[in-house]
């Protein structure tokens, strides 16, 4: 992420348990080019658009993804994932997952007070 300043949404990816299926559904049906990301003992996959960059993800709900709620799940940008889960919490929402590390950076699944689920992406390195 170039602006660790917050607000972008930076990705989306959707989790649900039969990843093989639905990235065929959204293939066909969107036109993305599909490519395979190697998860150990199961694959995962990162979506292409028509011009070959990857626009989205599609994972299994298993791992560290298996509390993940079945929908697509937008990535928001912010400066720092721990304070941005307290803000949450004081106001009123819910952390469903994390804060944890995801690669180099640190993220949480949040809900918000009326229900909707987004996730917080700090910048790279975050301490």
């Amino acid at each position: 992420m170039s602006d660790s300043r917050g607000g972008a949404i930076v990705w989306q990816d959707l989790t649900v348990a039969e990843a093989g299926a639905i990235k065929d559904f959204y293939s066909k049906v969107t036109g993305w080019g599909v490519n395979e990301e190697p998860m150990g003992d199961y694959v995962d996959y990162s979506m292409s658009d028509q011009d070959g960059n990857v626009v989205a993800g599609i994972c299994h709900a298993r791992g560290s993804n298996a509390g993940l709620p079945p929908q697509w799940l937008v990535y928001i940008q912010v400066a720092s994932v721990a304070a941005s889960a307290r803000m949450c919490q004081d106001l009123g929402g819910k952390v469903l997952d994390g804060p944890r590390r995801m690669g180099a950076q640190d993220f949480c699944v949040i809900q918000d007070p009326a229900g909707a689920v987004a996730a917080l992406m700090g910048p790279p390195n975050e301490d």
